[in-house]
C-alpha cells in the first residue's frame, strides 16, 4: 500500500496525492510548494501522510519539491487579489473580438507564471488570436479551459434552492453521479423546477440520503401490502421513511399511524403471500 499526501490548490477543490517521501512530518493545513501539470503551484495538505489502497493512486506520484515559504504564501495571495481584474480585462477582450463565448472566473498559479481562464460556450471557440493579446498584456502563459454548467455553479457559488452556500462550492471536492431514481426513492416530486439546482442538472443533495432510504425501504412493507397490525389487518397506504412509520389503512376504514416493529411478524404480509402462490401457479 503506497503512502501518500492530499494537497489542495483551491477552497473545495479536488485533492491530489503527492508522495510525501522527506516530508512525512507535514501536519494538515501546512503548505506545500508541489509540481503538478501545469507548473509549480502553492497547495495546502489535507490529507497527512497516510498509506492507501493501490486503486486510489492513479499514475505516478509526484513528490513534494519543498514547504511553502512566506514569500510564496504573499506571492500567491497577491496574485489572486489580481484575479478579479485579469477576468475583466478577458471579457473585454471576448467583446472586442465578438467571440460566443462567457468567461466565468481567471486563476493565476502561485508566482503569475500561468493564469488559466474558465470559459463557457454552446460550440467550438476558435480563441487562438484572443490568447496572443492576453500573453502580451498579462506576460503569463495564458490558458483557456472550457467547463459545463456545474462546474461554472461551483466556480461562481450563490445560494442554493435551500438558502445554503452551493455544496459544490462550500465543500464538496468532486460531483458523484445523482440519478433521478434517488429521487423517487425519496418521494419527492419529480417536476424538474423542484430538483434541480441554480445549474438546472439534478440536486447534488439527492444522493446524501438515498442509502439511507434504500436500506429503510428495504426492511418496510411496501405501499399497497396488506399487513396485519395490532389493530387488525389493513392495506398500507404510506411510508415514512424518517420516522420509519408506516400508515396503515385498516378494514375498519381507519387509517392509523404504527412503526414496523409494531406489526405482526410472525405472519406473512398476505399480499406477499398471494404473489408467490401466483407465481407457484
Amino acid at each position: 500500500m503506497p503512502e501518500v499526501i492530499g494537497v489542495r490548490f483551491r477552497e473545495a477543490g479536488k485533492i491530489y496525492y503527492f508522495d510525501p517521501t522527506g516530508f512525512e512530518d507535514l501536519k494538515v493545513g501546512a503548505y506545500v510548494v508541489v509540481n503538478t501539470a501545469r507548473g509549480e503551484d502553492v497547495g495546502q495538505v489535507i490529507v497527512a501522510p497516510r498509506q492507501v489502497a493501490n486503486d486510489e493512486v492513479v499514475g505516478q506520484l509526484k513528490g513534494i519539491l519543498r514547504r511553502a515559504e512566506l514569500w510564496d504564501l504573499l506571492q500567491m495571495q497577491h496574485f489572486r487579489d489580481q484575479e478579479e481584474q485579469a477576468l475583466e480585462k478577458c471579457r473585454q477582450k471576448i467583446a472586442e473580438h465578438g467571440l460566443p463565448m462567457k468567461v466565468i472566473k481567471a486563476e493565476y498559479n502561485f508566482d503569475g507564471s500561468r493564469l488559466v481562464f474558465y470559459f463557457t460556450a454552446e460550440k467550438r471557440v476558435d480563441f487562438r488570436k484572443l490568447v496572443k493579446e492576453l500573453a502580451q498584456t498579462f506576460r503569463s502563459r495564458i490558458e483557456l479551459k472550457q467547463v459545463g454548467v456545474r462546474d461554472e455553479a461551483k466556480m461562481i457559488g450563490e445560494l442554493g434552492r435551500c438558502g445554503r452556500p452551493l455544496c459544490c462550492a462550500s465543500f464538496l471536492c468532486e460531483f458523484n453521479p445523482v440519478s433521478i431514481k434517488m429521487a423517487k426513492q425519496q418521494d419527492l416530486p419529480l417536476s424538474p423546477m423542484e430538483i434541480s439546482g441554480i445549474c438546472g442538472r439534478l440536486l447534488c443533495c439527492l444522493a446524501y440520503e438515498d442509502d439511507y432510504y434504500a436500506e429503510v425501504k428495504k426492511r418496510l412493507p411496501k405501499v399497497g401490502d396488506v399487513v396485519v397490525t395490532p389493530h387488525g389487518s389493513g392495506k398500507v397506504t404510506g411510508i415514512n421513511v424518517l420516522k420509519e412509520t408506516l400508515n396503515v389503512e385498516l378494514d375498519s376504514e381507519a387509517t392509523i399511524e404504527i412503526t414496523a416493529e409494531e406489526l405482526k411478524t410472525d405472519e406473512e404480509p398476505i399480499s406477499r403471500r398471494r404473489r408467490r402462490r401466483r407465481r407457484r401457479s
